[in-house]
Formats: structure tokens, sequence, C-alpha cells
């Protein structure tokens, strides 16, 4: 018997413009813009891939709207008069969306005078009489009128239903009537009520999506509600109902879709049948998609080789080789199935997976706990991964948290780590972590020290930092790893866990539930290992991923172990004084506002500020509301606002409050009375740390209330903090890389090196030029422009455009600098450092010129600022052993903020460690990278952290 035939309307439109606002702007190598259209392809490529055959496809369509006016402006002229014209960058590319649809050799349908909803509904409506299943790929609202038309046809019982592909969700009535609060047959009715504002459908003024449902739940219908409006209580709803009664049936019959337009192709050429590689070959070619090309393999000037739109399963693939590549393309491994996952709850199973990880030499691991703090999860299980399919759970902490709640069978936890930790820390054995850091603090806190370790994490970023793929920017989450180079949606907590309320902790989640997760996890950090490794040497990564990142995330997870103590008291009462400093701030600002006003609402500010006190410049944004950023309070103040002082200071110390006076109380752990930080080693695209929870990064450094901050954290007693700082490591940097005599030889002698600035610049040297030659320094190394400069030196931009000019004269070096980094960037698509990192800057030839100045100033400084975060990550490294190595190993390295490091330890040893600290600091770069300009260290120690600068 033929299978039953079930057809895919594609609503192309809402593709469309989707792929638009998703990417940024990309121009193909005829210089035509291309964005929309790179993003259009790629989504109906995943599309295909994503539909199983046990309910894919037999026929599939795109379905586009025609240009120009439909029926609907006939019946009303305003209808879509709201809409604005589609931007002058994506016309150009609506011929070239058609053309991609048809390189894939699928119909693309358009009729002038319709809408692609009513061409849609047509379709589905011929398909559904002959007995097809049919499903409207799209999450416009309008069309889930159609949602569930179940019809007798030719073939036996057919009905309609919906994919969202955003939300990867099936739409069919239980979710509409979610979504409408009324069945599908009686949206068109909700929809008349309310309207439309981007299609200006009118329906009754005041009448929101609540009230239009409640409205035809009680009455039924439309003209229900219409008819029954005299007899209701006197209210504005009653007179609008009754007012507007010709404008909500209007509304409904534009809403009503058009279900018998002739049919500009007929059904059975939408049979969905192998695709010829070569049109899609030509198409990916020409616009220089080379990563779509290369999926679609090399093979395609064969006619043997098809592009499987309706695939089985979506195929897990190994990476193809770069350009100019030795190496032999990884062999095709088969897709992820979670089915095979063993679950092991008896020590002999556990002995075994042992085994055999020892015999392996490689194993990919990944722990399950209780919450995201490793200093305070429980471990509720650890899942190990040798291959394809070939992965486990050892489920360790499962069990509801009632003490009458029935435990599984599990091995008994303490019996479990004993038996793991010869693997987890055999140095025959190489470990593979996604994220790794957080697992080595977790089996730390059970006495496992994990080790050796890759971490596929970091591997992408030292590849991928700040690279779109194509255009399409990604982060370097094991989801959206696995999405990107294995073509795999992975299980969520989400999906496992739930969300809100109803949230479970993983302990007590089912264990074949657990076991997919958990081995998936696994799995899925395997297959990106195998994929990852051979590109570091491929792509020229090699270098700064094991030199300088790998070898930083044990010595970062042992950082955030040891945590620093914090004084709550001192935090406390630093608090209080900020809450009345804030009181009174309130109260000045009420009283030059001349009202009270809500000081934290940008909307409630920019009234006060343009429309009461009619300060000029006030600009609004697409909202309708004036910007009152931290710029334009700035500009205001330096006019003389007095208002606009008050809320910088406001915001400050409102900010500093909420973010360190309060936040770190709450952050201090129960078990250790210390805080412990979370450092990112991919949180910063030029390679610096980041951390969170708490973010440590940004307490204002040279400011009287950072210091009182900084004044809270503090050593143990008997012990004191030492802070050793890079002293002014870019500049010395930008004079090296540059190739500055003036800067190296002022650097060399110790010199004052904005005065040496001040002196070149401007012939003398007093507290006003060193001040602007500081500034000036700092700018320059940033790409500043000419009105940033001018806005930061209060002069003209004309002024600050001869400085910079004048600069350029005294050191031409940095000037070449600036022009050969853009031209490489431009050139390559990416920075570099001197230690070989990657820096991709995919906006630098954007055609909008605030993107392209933006990724033209960040390139500027990347390798400077990237050369400055390996060489303290080096110095980090490096700095244990070297202090063991000298009697020191009770010194603690607890912070690194910036380009600087804090440690702990007893004051009799501060001499001795000063000295090995400076050292290591001062030579991190060598001998990799010889520098010509010496590195200054600068060495402070106190009681706390304040005191140490």
């Amino acid at each position: 018997m033929e299978p039953k035939q079930h057809l895919y309307l594609v609503d192309g439109s809402a593709y469309i413009f989707r792929a638009y606002h998703r990417l940024p702007p990309l121009t193909n190598p005829q210089g035509v813009p291309v964005g929309a259209v790179y993003g259009y392809t790629t989504m109906l490529w995943k599309l295909a891939d994503d539909l199983h055959k046990a309910d894919g496809p037999t026929h599939l369509a795109v379905i586009l709207d025609a240009s120009g006016k439909s029926f609907r402006n006939d019946i009303y002229d305003q209808y879509k008069a709201n809409r604005p014209p589609p931007p002058e960058d994506l016309k150009p590319q609506f011929p070239l969306i058609r053309d991609a649809t048809r390189a894939f050799s699928l119909p693309c349908i358009e009729e002038q005078g319709l809408e692609a909803d009513d061409l849609i509904a047509s379709y589905a409506r011929a398909a559904t009489e002959r007995g097809w299943d049919v499903t409207i790929v799209s999450s416009d609202k309008d069309l889930m009128q159609l949602v569930g038309k179940c019809k007798h046809g030719e073939d036996g019982e057919a009905c309609i239903d919906m994919l969202d592909t955003m939300k990867n969700q099936r739409i069919d009535v239980p979710e509409v009537i979610e979504k409408f609060g009324v069945p599908p047959e009686l949206v068109g009715d909700v929809l008349a009520l309310m309207g439309d504002s981007v299609d200006n459908v009118p329906g009754i003024r005041g009448i929101g999506p609540k009230t239009a449902t409640k409205l035809i739940q009680e009455h039924g219908s439309l003209e229900a509600a219409l008819a029954a409006a005299p007899d209701m209580k006197p209210s504005k709803l009653r007179d609008s109902l009754i007012e507007q009664a010709e404008m909500a049936r209007l509304s409904r019959v534009l809403v009503q879709l058009k279900e018998d337009c002739p049919l500009p192709v007929a059904l059975d050429d939408f049979k969905l049948d192998t695709i010829p590689p070569d049109p899609l070959a030509a198409f990916l070619e020409e616009h220089g998609f080379n990563s779509l090309l290369k999926r679609l393999g090399d093979g395609r000037g064969s006619p043997e080789r098809r592009v499987d739109l309706n695939p089985a399963k979506p195929v897990t693939a190994g990476a193809a080789p770069t350009a100019g590549s030795s190496r032999q393309p990884l062999p095709e491994l088969p897709p992820i199935d979670r089915s095979k996952y063993v679950c092991v709850q008896d020590e002999p199973t556990l002995a075994a997976w042992i085994e055999r990880a020892m015999a392996a030499r490689l194993v990919a691991f990944d722990t399950e706990t209780s919450s995201i703090d490793a200093m305070r999860a429980e471990l509720a299980g650890i899942s190990l991964a040798l291959g394809p399919g070939d992965a486990c759970y050892i489920p360790l902490g499962h069990g509801g948290t009632d003490m009458f709640a029935e435990r599984p069978a599990q091995v008994e936890k303490t019996r479990a780590l004993a038996l793991l930790r010869p693997l987890l820390e055999s140095e025959a054995v190489l470990k593979i972590g996604q994220n790794a850091k957080y697992d080595l603090n977790i089996l730390a806190r059970h006495g496992i020290d994990v080790g050796p370790v890759d971490d596929t994490m970091v591997m992408s970023f030292d590849l991928d930092a700040g690279r779109s793929m194509d255009g399409i920017g990604g982060g370097h989450g094991m989801d959206e790893l696995a999405a990107r180079h294995l073509g795999h949606t992975t299980l969520t907590f989400k999906d496992i866990c739930g969300s809100g309320k109803k949230t479970i902790p993983f302990g007590e989640v089912p264990l074949d539930r657990a076991t997919e997760y958990a081995a998936e996890d696994a799995e899925v950090t395997w297959r990106l290992h195998r994929l990852l490794k051979p590109r570091l040497s491929e792509e020229g990564a090699t270098r700064v991923y094991e030199r300088v990142d790998r070898p930083l995330v044990p010595v970062v997870a042992q950082m955030e172990r040891h945590g620093i103590r914090v004084d709550r008291d001192k935090l406390a009462g630093l608090s209080a004084t900020f809450a009345e400093e804030i009181a009174k701030l309130e109260g000045q600002i009420h009283e030059l506002a001349g009202q009270p006003f809500t000081i934290g609402s940008p909307k409630q500010l920019g009234e006060i500020l343009f429309d009461k006190l009619g300060f000029k410049g006030g600009k609004k944004g697409k909202t309708g509301q004036y910007s009152t950023d931290q710029g334009i309070l700035e500009r205001l103040s330096g006019e003389g606002a007095a208002i606009a002082d008050r809320v910088l200071e406001w915001r400050q110390l409102s900010k500093l409050r909420s973010t360190y006076t309060e936040a770190l109380q709450a952050a201090i752990n129960p078990e250790t009375g210390r805080v412990h930080t979370s450092y990112s080693l991919v949180g910063a695209q030029t390679g610096r740390l980041s951390s969170t929870e708490p973010n440590l990064q940004n307490i204002p450094i040279r400011t009287e209330l950072g210091r009182q901050i900084r004044e809270a954290f503090v050593a143990e007693p008997g012990n004191v903090l030492l802070a050793a700082d890079y002293s002014q490591i870019e500049l010395r940097l930008a004079a090296h890389m540059a190739d500055v005599p003036a800067l190296k030889e002022a650097f060399a002698e110790g010199e004052d090196i904005h005065a040496r600035t001040a002196m070149e610049m401007f012939g003398e040297v007093n507290r006003d030029t060193r001040g602007r030659a500081k500034t000036i320094n700092f700018a320059i190394l940033y790409g500043i422009s000419r009105w940033g400069l001018g806005g930061r030196l209060g002069v003209p931009a004309d002024e600050a455009q001869a400085m910079i000019d004048r600069y350029f004269e005294r050191f031409p070096g940095i000037r070449h600098y600036i022009h050969s980094t853009l031209e490489s960037v431009r050139a390559n698509g990416y920075s570099e450092t001197l230690f070989g990192r990657k820096c991709w800057f995919p906006r630098i030839s954007s055609n909008n010129p605030n993107e392209r100045a933006g990724s033209e100033r960040a390139a500027i400084n990347a390798p400077i600022q990237g050369t400055s975060a390996d060489i303290i990550k080096r110095a980090m490294v490096r700095m244990m052993p070297a202090l063991e190595a000298a009697g020191l190993s009770h010194v603690r390295m607890l912070l690194q903020v910036h380009d600087e490091l804090v440690f702990e330890l007893p004051e009799a040893d501060v001499p001795a460690a000063s000295k090995v600290i400076e050292a290591v600091m001062a030579g991190a770069a060598e001998p990799a990278v010889p520098l010509s300009v010496p590195l200054g260290v600068e060495i402070g120690t106190g009681l706390s952290w304040g005191a140490a600068h």
C-alpha cells in the first residue's frame, strides 16, 4: 500500500524576515547584500535536515508573498498601510531568495493579488480533500485558523497542523486553544475584535487579546458578541462594540483566509524527489557560501550525488579538512542514538567501564549536580563516553529528598569515587571535558585531582573566538557546538528537569531519562574533541591552546576553590552608607526636577530632562523614549546640568550597592566563609578572563568608592594580601608591536611615559599636558575618533584631530601599526596576538557604518589587549610551580582582575614571595615571545585588597 501523502507548506516570507534580522550584513563576491539570502538558505537546509522520514514530507513547496497589493486592499484601502518599506539592503535579496529556493529544486509559489497565507490555505484545503495530511511551517497567528481542519478525502482522514521551527514545536488544536483560548475555527473572530497593528486591521479600539478572547468564549462568535452588546451593562466596552460593530465585521473579512484560490502549480508537482546537486552547488559557489558548499560535499559534479531532504535521521559527520590540508576527511559517524546508553548500577559493570577506559587511553566525562555553583553543588552522577553510542551514566545521588522515598539501585558514592579515582587521576588517560573547570572543582571537593584534561569549550574558543559561521555568530556552549558542528540537537536541562516552579533536582530524575541526558553530554563532548582537536594544528591554534589556555584550566579551578575572605560587617556598613547617600541624592534630584519620579526609569528621567526641564539634545529611540545613557548624562553635566551630576552619582552608588555591598554578602559560602567567583576562559573575545557570581572585574579601580569596596576583601588572621599589577602593559606592548623607538627608550629607562608623550606632543610637561597625553596614549590604542577624543578632552573635534595627527607625526610607528592591522583583518577576517591567538571580526567590512567602525576600533586594540591577556595567563600557569620550587607552596593565588594578580600569604613570606612573583610576571612572555620593552610589575601588600594598592 502506498504510504500516506504528507504535504509541507513553508511560509517563505516569514523565513526571509527572520533571516534578515538574525544575521549581520553580508555581501557576496560581487558586492551584493546576501545576509538574508544566506540565513534563508541555512534555515531551509536545516528544516530539510530536521524532517524525519517517519513523519516527514512526501511533498513540499515554499510559498512567498508577491510584491504589490492584494484583493484586501480593494476591500479596505488602509490594509497594511502602516507597514514600512523593506530595508534598502533587503530589496536586492528578494530575487536571490527565490533563486535559492529553486537551487534546491523546490517549487517556489507566489501569485499577484494574493498573499502567501491565502495560497497556503488553498493548497492545504486541496490537499486534505485528497486525503493528504498537511503541515504548515510557520508561526503566523493568522494561519492558526487552519489548524485541525480534518477532511475525509480520497485517501482517508486528513488533518492540518503547524510546525514552529523557531520553538521546534508542533502546533495542533490544543496549542491553538492555549494561545487564543478558543478553537481554531473561532481564532478569526478573536482576531477581528483585537485587530492587528502590523497589518493595519482595525479591530475595535481598546479591545486587546484578553478581552477579545473573553467575549468570544462567553458569546460563541463575533456576531453573537456584537448582537449581545446592547444588553450589556453600560461601559466603554459596550459602547465600543455598538459603535464599531461594522469595523469589526470588516476586520473579520480581512483576517478570513481565502481557501478557493486557483492553484498555479498542481499538487502532484510538489513531490519531493532526489535533488540534483549541480544547481545548488552553483548557487552556493556564486554567492560565496563556502561552509554550505562543504556540506554539499566534493562529489557535487557526480550525477549520482544527491542531497537528501528527507533523511531518516540527522547524520553526525566528521569535519571536512581545511583548504590545503593533507589530512584525510574523518569518516562519518553514526547518528547519536540515546537508546544505546548504559546506566551503571553495580560495581562489576562500573569496573568493566573503568577497565575499558583505561585501555582506550581517552575518555570523555561529565558530572551531573544539583547546582551550577561548583562550590555548593551536590554530585548526582558521572557520565563517561568512549566513542559513538558507547557511553554510560553512573548515578551516585539519585532518589527523592523525602527520607521515605525509594532510592534506585546505584553504587554507593564513596565506593564509586574510589573506583573512579585511578582512572580520573591517571597520567596515561586523557580526560575530555566541556567546560572542564566546573567538573574539576566538583571532583576536587571529593578528593579527586583530575588530569590530564582537554577542554572542548576552550578549543572552540581558541579556534573561533568572535568568528561567524558565514555570518552566524556562535557561542561555545555544548548545545551550540553540537548544533553547529554535529548537526545534533541535544536534550536540555529543561527537557529533563522542567522549568519554573515545576523544576525538579537532577537527583530526582528517573534513571532512564537521566542516563539519556548525561551520557549524551559525554558522547557529544567525545565527538566535539574528535572534530576540534585536528583543527588546532591545521589552523595554527595549537600554540595558544597548549601553551596558554589548556594549562590554565586547573589553575583557575584551584583559584576558584581558594576563594577570598570578605568582611561581612564592612560590607553591611558600606551598604548602609550607600543607602543613605542614595536617599539623599534622590531628594536632591526630585528637588531639582520639581517633582518626585522614578529615577531608575529611563522613560521618566528622559521626560523630566527634556520635556519638563527643557534641556537640548534629547534623542528618542525606536521605542519613542529619550536616551538617558551615560554619554548623554555626561554631556549634560558638562553643560552645567546639576541634575545630571546627581543622577550619575545615584546610578553609580545604586550599582555598587546592588552589585557589590549587597550581593557580596549573599555570595559568602556558608561552609568556607569566603566568596568564590567563577572565571570564564571564553567570556571575552580577546582572551581576557571574565568573572561572574560575583563579577570582580568591574569594581571601579581609581575611585574612592572602589577603594572602599576593596577594603572589604581581607586576609585571614595572620595573613596579608599581596597585589601584583602589570604597569602600563598595553602601552609597553604597543611600543613593542608598533616598534616606536621613543616609547621603547622611555620604558627601558624607566621614564614617566605620559610625561614623555606630553613632551613629544606639546613641547612641555605640566599637569595639564601630562593628563592630556595620558588620555591620548590610551585612546589612540582603542581607535578613538576625533569626536570621541574631543569629548574626553573637552575640545572641538577639529582640535582633537590635530592632536591625533600630531601624535602620529611624533610616533609614526603607531599609525603604521593601525593601518597594517586593519589591512590584515580586512584581508584575513581576524587579528592575531604575539602568541597566535586569533580574534575574528566578521563585521569589519559591514555596510553599516556603526558596525564597521566598532569592528575597526576593536581590531586595532585586540592584538595588544589579547597579548596582554596571554602574558598574564602564562604568568598564572607558571606561578605556583615557581613558588613551590622556592619553598612557598603555602602561598595561594586568589584572584585575577585585568592586569593584576592577588595572593594570600603569611606576612613573613612577603619578601621572598614578592621576588618570585615579580620574576614570573616580568618574564612571562619569554621564551616564546622576546619583548623589546621590559614588563614592569608593581607590588603592594596589606590586610585588605584596598590596602595592598
